[in-house]
């Protein structure tokens, strides 16, 4: 006679599969028969401050849009044109060894990196200066450094 070719670990693996397969096959049954939903279910409203409800808007509330009024894309700024590219600000850090520093522009107080190569006037800390804004490989970068006068 021979001997079976199932051990004892494989039956007992082949139980386990079998029992899972079963519970899951109960289950699928159980949400069948809790009862279909339907689409009217499914659907989510948003109110007016933005919380989900599941109750529709109340049509006496809606207000109409003027649909020419909406502006798609970045918002306009005011016309730069009129804007004087030379600015005013004050050297707050220069480093004359390593040849750059910082200037905090007067009137937006913005730091502006200024390298020694966009001087043209020799400037040092605390200086009064005027300059124009560039594009650098980092960032805004002071171009055109002169001392102010006062």
């Amino acid at each position: 006679m021979g001997r079976s070719q199932e051990s004892f670990s494989k039956k007992e693996i082949k139980k386990k599969k079998d029992k899972k397969r079963k519970e899951k096959e109960k289950k699928r049954l159980l949400k069948k028969e809790a009862g279909k939903s339907s689409f009217d279910d499914m659907i989510a409203y948003v109110d007016e401050f933005g919380m989900i409800s599941d109750t529709p808007p109340d049509p006496d509330k809606k207000t109409e849009v003027d649909v020419d009024s909406i502006e798609l894309g970045a918002a306009r700024t005011e016309s730069s044109e009129n804007e004087d590219p030379v600015r005013r600000g004050k050297v707050t850090f220069y480093n004359s060894s390593k040849g750059f520093g910082f200037i905090r522009d007067l009137a937006t107080s913005d730091k502006i990196f200024v390298h020694h190569n966009s001087l043209i006037d020799e400037i040092s800390e605390e200086d009064l200066v005027t300059f124009e804004i560039g594009k650098g490989p980092k960032g805004p970068m002071a171009i055109n450094v002169k001392l102010s006068a006062g």
